[in-house]
């Protein structure tokens, strides 16, 4: 795309729940949008639905990489209590490989291959 109305920087722009989209002011009167689902997906571009005005988002994209999606946040907050609970079942094994892991100092033996 060519020319972007204004460069905005995510943390100037509000989060809309009710509509889930961050939104800036745009000058038309309306609102510049952009979702989290479009973010995650590396699109830097929030539309006015009244203008053909466009700006360009600056943002981390590894900020939205772990965000559930739109679909996804409604059932988020039911689920989150069993991830906490594999999380730390996962952390209870990783503590134990760790107790058993041994360092030997024998150098590794050389292995011919065939050319």
């Amino acid at each position: 795309m060519g020319a972007y109305y204004d460069e905005v920087e995510i943390e100037d722009m509000v989060w809309d729940e009710e509509k889930r989209v961050y939104h800036y002011p745009c000058p038309c009167g309306d609102r510049f949008e952009i979702s989290k689902k479009q973010l995650k997906n590396y699109e830097d571009i929030a539309t006015c639905p009244s203008c053909s005005l466009i700006i360009r988002v600056v943002y981390d994209p590894l900020d939205f990489e772990d965000e559930p999606s739109d679909d996804e946040d409604e059932g988020a907050s039911a689920s989150e209590e069993e991830d906490d609970s594999e999380e730390e079942t996962g952390d209870e094994e990783f503590e134990d490989a760790l107790e058993h892991l041994t360092i030997a100092d024998e150098q590794p033996n050389a292995i011919a291959a065939a050319a």
